[in-house]
């Protein structure tokens, strides 16, 4: 049973990385046991909306988070699936805007993925360039390239975890993505405040967001500093951390499931 009652709190969560531990191959990314129970939990009180959101796409990030009630973000929000199944996308300007840009940086990243131990990994609304086993001599060669990257109009660039996430569209940060859920669910579904939670520069964005307008934070991991939002490790810690500011925890466990990754 969930205490929460009477408290409306939207509780947004980033995948890898905070739901989700990393692993050397992202397609074996999966949703910790204890961050899908903390999910369950959330979602048992209808005084609470809990979303997930990722840059990944939104059918990749879907069919890794098995819990009804969860509202799901793909591509840094740029599209959602409502609780119900409903989906949501961008309009056609921003897919046309879409297209123009990949066109306008396709040699760039052609010559990015050339290089020995790079992986440029392709999410549709954005790419994310991973660089965990390129070799150190290669440092200079692919700082140059994306630094070039980032200079092009139109184009935004994120730290990850031995990455980078290239954002092809305006609104492509997950603090646009947060707004435009806020917009989805309206102002009643979190009427007591929002709390978020991310592990990288792109879930800073909507840290900030959040905390300018009086909700919270908490930051896994240390690859980014926010002033005034909790700390927490890795994953494991986090389920903690959301019982602690809800005022309440499960009184029993429901039974652990790991969440197999798609191919």
């Amino acid at each position: 049973m969930n205490y929460m009652l009477g408290t409306r709190r939207l509780w947004v969560f980033n995948f890898d990385g905070t739901l989700s531990p990393f692993v050397p191959d992202r397609r074996e990314a999966w949703l910790h046991e204890e961050c899908g129970r903390m999910l369950r939990f959330l979602t048992s009180s209808p005084w609470n909306r809990v979303a997930v959101i990722s840059s990944r796409s939104l059918a990749d990030v879907a069919a890794r988070i098995s819990c009804p009630g969860v509202a799901i973000g793909g591509g840094s929000g740029l599209e959602w699936e409502l609780p119900g199944g409903h989906r949501l996308g961008p309009d056609s300007e921003t897919e046309n805007l879409l297209a123009a840009n990949r066109r306008l940086v396709s040699t760039l990243l052609a010559e990015v993925a050339a290089i020995p131990g790079v992986d440029v990994e392709d999410k549709g609304w954005s790419v994310a360039v991973h660089f965990r086993n390129a070799a150190p001599k290669s440092f200079r060669r692919r700082t140059r390239l994306l630094q070039q990257l980032r200079n092009r109009a139109g184009i935004r660039m994120y730290r990850g975890y031995e990455a980078v996430e290239v954002q092809f569209v305006r609104g492509g940060s997950k603090s646009a993505g947060l707004c435009r859920l806020c917009r989805l669910l309206g102002r009643e579904a979190y009427r007591d405040g929002i709390v978020y939670a991310g592990d990288d520069e792109n879930d800073a964005t909507a840290l900030r967001w959040v905390h300018s307008r009086g909700g919270m934070g908490i930051v896994v991991g240390n690859r980014i500093m926010v002033p005034s939002a909790l700390s927490v490790e890795e994953p494991e810690g986090l389920p903690r951390a959301v019982y602690a500011l809800s005022g309440a925890a499960p009184e029993r466990k429901p039974p652990a499931v790991r969440q197999a990754a798609s191919g």
